[in-house]
């Protein structure tokens, strides 16, 4: 199957062959690989793309507006079928993603199985740890699901807060280091930070224990201790930490892409479309099945006169 460098070339040969219909080419290239990944799975196939990595100024997080792309994603879909979702972000709102977790479980019943070809971060993998197994390769990384509140990190706010108290109890004369930071903190702060942490931790401990986990007599504590490790702030050390598949194999459901060559080498060559897409369009968030209904996000563009 075709490397990052052969779906280009086709992408090229597509567009000097079709004159009019050039500027479709990364679509239609995309599209064919797309039906060849249902036609090997049998299951209906829905790629989320983000566009972060090739324009980080643009807002691609998960986020209400969603809904609407899977909502079309999903019509027409054979729900019989199960559903295998290609999963490519940096995460967003968990509200959303909450939102988003619950309408595709009552659509497919639960059969949900989530690849990561490359990065699925924060809420992203709230979204891989909602679905029965997750599909990750050598290149494949999940992150750490600590929530944060217009970006400072709530276990890191907690964590402050309470070696704050800590030192000032005998340590008096650090009380006005501390109150230069704590004053930072807008009012009821606090709560929220706890309330973010309950939310995210109680949210994905259920999806665990009554999907990924269903049915196993430990399911329960399994999906408690996966949770704690994902939600480590010291030992994860940053909300970037991307997070390896040799060390998701021992908290999650996960299998191995490398198991299925087929099955790999049409996910990548899918993989290398979409981000061949996001780089060279002014699209910057796709949701698509494999009969070709696609919802994609596209940033605007700013014509700059001359000075």
């Amino acid at each position: 199957m075709p490397n990052w460098k052969d779906v280009l070339s086709e992408i090229q040969r597509y567009q000097q062959i079709h004159g009019r219909e050039a500027k479709f080419a990364v679509d239609i290239i995309r599209r064919k690989y797309l039906k060849r990944f249902n036609r090997h799975t049998n299951r209906n196939i829905i790629a989320y793309y983000s566009g972060w990595l090739s324009k980080p100024d643009v807002q691609s997080d998960i986020n209400d507006e969603d809904k609407n792309g899977f909502m079309m994603a999903v019509h027409k879909l054979d729900k019989r079928k199960g559903l295998d979702l290609i999963l490519h972000t940096p995460g967003g709102s968990v509200s959303a993603t909450q939102s988003i977790v619950d309408y595709l479980h009552q659509i497919f019943k639960r059969d949900i199985r989530t690849f990561v070809p490359q990065i699925a971060m924060s809420a992203g993998t709230m979204i891989a740890c909602s679905s029965k197994e997750i599909w990750m390769g050598l290149h494949s990384n999940l992150g750490p699901i600590d929530p944060h509140l217009n970006g400072w990190p709530a276990y890191g706010v907690i964590s402050e807060f309470k070696r704050a108290c800590e030192e000032v109890k005998d340590e008096q004369h650090k009380i006005p280091i501390w109150q230069s930071i704590i004053r930072q903190y807008r009012p009821t702060f606090l709560s929220q930070c706890e309330n973010a942490i309950e939310w995210s931790n109680t949210f994905v401990q259920e999806q665990l224990a009554t999907v990924m986990f269903k049915g196993q007599a430990d399911a329960t504590e399994k999906a408690r201790k996966a949770v704690e490790h994902l939600t480590d702030y010291t030992g994860n050390k940053s909300h970037a930490r991307h997070i390896h598949v040799d060390e998701c194999e021992k908290i999650l459901n996960i299998k191995r892409i490398e198991s299925d060559p087929r099955l790999q080498d049409i996910l990548l060559t899918v993989h290398h479309c979409y981000m061949h897409a996001l780089m060279n369009t002014n699209s910057f968030k796709m949701i698509e099945n494999h009969l070709g209904a696609a919802f994609v996000k596209q940033a605007a563009t700013v014509m700059v006169p001359n000075q």
